[in-house]
């Protein structure tokens, strides 16, 4: 009896277990969140985000806004689509744009979507530093586009249309580029998208016909981690502005005042965080060594005469370097954010200056010099030499009149060597 019981439960128990399985399988999404320049950072999330769905098999979609980026990290993003072996949508989102290297990943995309009010295109290349010649921008065009219509033309998309946005930066609304064939569906939100991709059939890079489910599908956000948060944050133009002008101005306090510390450490971190972000943008060097030049002639006026004529000059050097110094037209510095930082960069060199000016100017206080004024006490009768002690150590002293007494207080008037000139210290109501 016991036995049948026994089994029994074992049986109940394998019958409720078999329902869980079942609908721990459904349909799943993983969503990724892009909006910003395209970069080595978002390069990386992406790959991770499209690793995590193929280790779930899961339908993974991109929401993209983005201005465009760097073409090293646009092709990473792209071979990372290519080979994905689940299917990625690419969803530009209400009031969103996938411009420049933002359309070359969505036309590598296996779906590609865009919502009423936003725009694809305008992919022309365009030059890191000064302008291109004649025969490297018809180089840098002509492989841009060998590129984007080889990817078109293996998502069955319109490889002209793509040409035209390289060669004559075309730029499409989302309802014109449906019918050009440049997207596959247009949807007016996140949820029109995720009813109009359920049954949509693509083919993988092995040639493998995968139907998408999204029916009943588990949505689940995969969001950049807090390291990736703060990489991708400061390799924004503006940040690693406000960074490197921040280091330049630490090391020079530190340097205007040795032993302060705290003031060189943080310009140290905010100046590798600077480096660390300009290595991952299209920077203009020119730029870059004017405001490095610019705090050289600041650091100069402090140790020559140059009566504010090299500081003038930094002033003229870190207002042209910032002008320049992001040399490609999506990475440029915010006009506002420039003439904020020259305002209190200048006011704080000024400050600083002055400060080591007037300390400079200001009398000694250290050392035997110091001495003078202090009040020392006999330690042997001084007729009109003896022995006084000041500062914790004995000194040979003469009293310029009169004798002291042993305890008495007297004043150092002067320091000659290892000698003190004294006199007797004044008592109260005028008498010595």
């Amino acid at each position: 009896m016991r036995k049948a019981i026994f089994v029994a439960f074992i049986l109940l128990g394998l019958f409720l277990l078999i329902p869980v399985g079942v609908s721990a399988a459904g349909p799943r999404i993983d969503v990724l969140r892009v909006d910003g320049t395209v970069n080595p950072v978002l390069a990386g999330y992406i790959e991770r985000g499209i690793g995590h769905a193929e280790e779930h098999g899961a339908t993974c979609i991109i929401q993209m806004d983005t201005p465009g980026g760097l073409d090293t990290s646009m092709r990473d993003i792209v071979q990372s689509i290519l080979e994905a072996e689940v299917p990625v949508v690419v969803y530009v989102p209400p009031g969103g744009r996938a411009a420049s290297a933002g359309a070359f990943i969505s036309m590598a995309a296996h779906v590609a979507v865009m919502s009423p009010g936003t725009e694809i295109g305008a992919a022309h290349p365009v030059a890191i530093e000064g302008e291109m010649d004649e025969t490297m921008e018809q180089k840098v065009v002509n492989d841009a586009v060998a590129y984007i219509r080889s990817i078109a033309e293996a998502k069955g998309r319109n490889a002209d249309w793509a040409e035209a946005a390289v060669r004559e930066s075309k730029s499409s609304p989302a309802s014109e580029a449906l019918e050009l064939g440049v997207i596959d569906i247009v949807a007016q939100n996140f949820d029109d998208l995720i009813a109009q991709l359920d049954g949509w059939e693509v083919t993988l890079l092995g040639g493998e016909a995968v139907t998408i489910e999204t029916d009943d599908a588990a949505i689940n956000y995969i969001d950049m981690g807090a390291m990736e948060r703060f990489l991708f944050a400061i390799s924004d133009p503006n940040i690693a502005y406000i960074l490197l002008s921040l280091g330049m101005m630490g090391l020079f306090f530190e340097l205007s005042s040795p032993g302060s510390i705290f003031p060189g450490v943080v310009g140290a971190i905010c100046l590798f965080l600077a480096f660390y972000s300009l290595g991952m943008l299209p920077v203009n060097y020119a730029g870059a060594l004017l405001i490095v030049l610019a705090f050289a002639l600041f650091i100069a006026e402090i140790f020559v005469t140059g009566h504010g004529l090299l500081a003038l000059g930094g002033i003229a050097s870190l207002t042209m370097g910032s002008l320049i110094l992001m040399g490609s037209p999506m990475f440029q510095i915010n006009k506002g954010l420039i003439a904020g930082v020259v305002i209190v960069a200048t006011a704080f060199f000024a400050f600083v200056v002055r400060a080591v000016v007037l300390s400079r100017r200001a009398r000694e206080v250290t050392g035997r010099e110091s001495m003078v004024g202090k009040v020392a006490v006999a330690r042997t009768p001084l007729d009109p030499k003896g022995t006084v002690f000041v500062h914790g150590e004995r000194w040979e002293a003469t009293v310029d009149e009169g004798r002291v007494e042993p305890g008495e207080e007297v004043v150092i008037t002067r320091v000659e060597g290892l000698k003190l000139w004294v006199t007797k210290k004044k008592k109260e109501g005028g008498e010595q």
